[in-house]
């Protein structure tokens, strides 16, 4: 009977431990959804539409994102030995779109929104073709049968990045005052649910995440990171805040759709998750640095151009 009572407990255990990972999971995918909805309650049809309307930036953008970080992706797996899990994951954040949370880090760095929002509107909408196509491109490369079909990309997509943002802009379109009192506390606590669900995250992945530390794992996502920021930042084009938001953008990519890529086509695969959790974490240490340097060059051309001001007044 104890021992009966004792398997009873522990399984009780389990399903609550199954429970608080679920719950936690759909903590952090609200917080990202209102996140973006708040992005798009400051937006207009023109800002949505931005970067369609300016196709050589949205070229700029393409390659960078769809073409060098792939390319990039996949001759880093080529050259080293990584575990599968890593090298899984790799390519699928390299095809990838950008991920939910980081239009607001953007805009805070500097990143011009209209540009902001234009970039996750097109790049998205465009991933809807681009990841099936990338994934039967790397597999031809590689030699593997890769296959990922445009349905399970849009659904990601809609959910996690075109509809908040669209719904946004429709509530700002015909509640213009309203949208903006609301966009700011929206902002804030989905900004507050992003950072506690994804620590509790990480926490509850810790065991998995560590496991694969080590073989340079953590050097490949942060060349990942790094190299994204280099690519982005040089293919921004000549306004400073663009070439932020796309050197952000270009070293961050959508969990989601990875994770959906990688099921897909490895479902064997259980270290998929953690690989991508890792790289999470990595990614949000590397980009400090960065940012901090673009904060205080857009401090120091603030300063000179108040100098030169004070010169000429």
């Amino acid at each position: 009977m104890e021992v009966i009572r004792g398997e009873s407990e522990n399984d009780q255990l389990n399903v609550a431990a199954m429970d608080l990972q679920k719950l936690i999971i759909i903590g952090l995918a609200a917080s990202a959804l209102l996140n973006l909805f708040s992005i798009g309650l400051k937006a207009s049809v023109q800002d949505a539409t931005y970067l369609f309307r300016r196709p050589g930036e949205l070229f700029r953008a393409l390659l960078a994102m769809n073409v060098l970080m792939p390319v990039f992706a996949i001759t880093l797996i080529t050259i080293f030995n990584f575990n599968p899990a890593v090298k899984i994951a790799l390519v699928a954040l390299s095809v990838a779109p950008i991920p939910p949370p980081v239009p607001a880090k953007m805009v805070k760095s500097g990143g011009a929104e209209s540009y902001v929002i234009g970039l996750h509107m097109a790049i998205g909408s465009l991933a809807i073709i681009f990841v099936p196509l990338a994934m039967k491109v790397i597999g031809l490369l590689r030699d593997v049968d890769l296959h990922m079909s445009m349905w399970p990309v849009a659904r990601v997509v809609l959910i996690s990045v075109l509809i908040p943002i669209i719904v946004g802009v429709v509530v700002h379109k015909l509640a213009p005052t309203l949208a903006e009192r609301l966009s700011k506390p929206i902002a804030l606590i989905s900004g507050i649910g992003i950072i506690i669900f994804i620590i509790a995250v990480w926490i509850k992945a810790a065991p998995a995440m560590w496991s694969l530390v080590g073989n340079g794992t953590g050097l490949a996502f942060v060349a990942f990171v790094l190299i994204g920021l280099a690519i982005g930042h040089l293919l921004g084009g000549p306004v400073p805040v663009n070439r932020t938001s796309l050197a952000i953008s270009t070293a961050s990519r959508h969990p989601g759709i990875a994770l959906a890529l990688a099921q897909a086509n490895f479902p064997a695969e259980k270290l998929v998750l953690a690989a991508l959790l890792l790289y999470l974490l990595i990614n949000a240490i590397v980009s400090i640095p960065y940012l901090l340097w673009i904060k205080r060059r857009q401090q120091k051309i603030l300063n000179e151009g108040k100098g030169m001001m004070k010169k000429f007044s």
